[in-house]
């Protein structure tokens, strides 16, 4: 039994360590966009989160005001657009 509660406790600690080891997380938002940075190449929604687009992104396929859902990824506290859906 204490074989087993072993190797459970040590199971349940490197699985914990997997979760937060990552650096990257998932994760969305959604609304307007206020500002473009076509030089930085970032975007800031009226809630004040700037977002990171990808080198290879059309920049002019947006607009300050459009309705937008971002998925994105954390990495290295910036957070990088994975995905984007525009309203018009």
């Amino acid at each position: 039994m204490r074989i087993l509660t072993g190797v459970l406790y040590a199971f349940a600690i490197a699985a914990s360590i997997g979760l937060f080891a990552g650096g990257a997380t998932a994760a969305d938002d959604e609304g307007k966009i206020q500002q473009i940075d076509v030089e930085a190449l970032t975007i800031t929604l009226d809630n004040g989160n700037t977002y990171s687009l990808p080198g290879e992104f059309n920049v002019d396929a947006l607009a300050e005001g459009a309705e937008v859902v971002i998925a994105y990824d954390t990495v290295e506290g910036v957070k990088q657009v994975t995905d984007i859906v525009i309203y018009e």
